[in-house]
Order: C-alpha cells, then structure tokens, then sequence
C-alpha cells in the first residue's frame, strides 16, 4: 500500500518497530526513545545495544523543561533535532565546529576539532552534551569532568565508527553521570538526533 502522509507514515513505522521489538527489559520511556533510535536507522539490533545510566530519561526531561544551551559535536546533528519541538523549551543548540577558534586552537594542541569544540562549550558554562560522531570530543569531556571543571546533566553519547567510538562510550559509562550509550560501533549524529527528538516529544508533545 502507498501511504503518502508523512504522519500516517510515522505511524505505521513505529507500530511495525513495535511489533518486532516485542518484549524488552526497557522501561516503557525507554521504550519511546529505543524506537526513534530504531526508526532512524532501520536497525533493530539497537533493542540489544541501548545503556540508560543514571535514571537519564528523566534528568534529560528536567533538564529541557529547565532550559539552557545544548552543545552538539556535528552540525548534522543539530540540523537533525526538531525545531519546532525546541522552540516550546527554553533551550537552544550551539556547535561549536565552526568556530573561528577552533581550528587554531586544535592546531596548538595537536587534537581534533571536535574535542577543542567542548573546551568552548565548558568556558560557556554549557552543561548538557550531545555526542553522535566524534570520540574525541566525548573523551575531551570526560577529563574535563574528572578535572572538575563540569558537571554534565545529561550526555547523549552516541559517536560512531571504528576507532575511539566504542572505548569513548566504555569511559562514559564508567562515570556516575545521567547518559545513553549504544554498546560497540554504532551510532551517528542521526542516531543522536533521534533520541533527543524523542526526549522533546515527551517533554513538550509531538
């Protein structure tokens, strides 16, 4: 059947991931953002590799309904969160990739641009963290945590591929910190956007 309606569409995507999921061990929440996961990726081995730490859903939740600036490592995963759900929260998105700092700063350091990003996201106080491609960054963060110069509210930490990504949720998950990890390679910014666009769908509806 062609279904042209991008909601009918939506819908009956979800209760297909729902059907195939079947029984999880995830709380029904958890459930809710497990399958935007899924939906964004059409990959249901997702169901098997989720990590809640730290009661996430719920501090991520409190977090947006008390506002503030949410640093993401990719513009694609900025571009990837809804705007229109954004714009009910008193929160915004800020990358910090393109920042004319960036780069000269990562050149004297030696590191990525991306790690360099979250040391200007923490000199701006910012203190929620979204990771869907950068290992770097994710690991930046986490020394910047040990170090104690910030105490994250929530990280989404998501970063994909085959050098760094898997050790960089190993080492998030170590920490007492509110997050959602993905066990091994996979991941993406896409994958990170969608688990924030479920946490907004909860917090202000769809």
């Amino acid at each position: 059947m062609y279904i042209k309606n991008p909601m009918e569409i939506e819908d009956k995507s979800m209760d297909i991931i729902e059907e195939v999921m079947g029984d999880t061990h995830f709380t029904e929440e958890e459930g809710i953002v497990a399958k935007r996961m899924i939906h964004a990726t059409g990959d249901f081995e997702y169901r098997k590799i989720i990590v809640f730490k730290n009661d996430f859903i719920k501090e991520a939740k409190d977090s947006i309904k008390t506002g503030g600036t949410i640093f993401t490592d990719t513009k694609m995963a900025s571009m990837g969160i809804n705007k229109a759900a954004l714009s009910k929260t008193d929160c915004k998105l800020k990358c910090f990739i393109d920042d004319e700092r960036v780069l000269p700063l990562s050149r004297e350091l030696g590191t990525t641009r991306s790690a360099c990003a979250v040391d200007l996201a923490v000199a701006e106080g910012i203190d929620m963290f979204v990771f869907g491609n950068a290992p770097t960054a994710l690991f930046r963060l986490l020394e910047l945590v040990k170090e104690g110069k910030v105490n994250p509210r929530f990280i989404v930490g998501v970063p994909v591929g085959f050098v760094g990504a898997q050790e960089s949720k190993e080492y998030l998950r170590e920490f007492q910190i509110s997050s959602i990890t993905t066990v091994g390679t996979k991941g993406g910014s896409n994958v990170a956007a969608s688990i924030m666009n479920a946490l907004l769908y909860m917090v202000v509806g769809r």
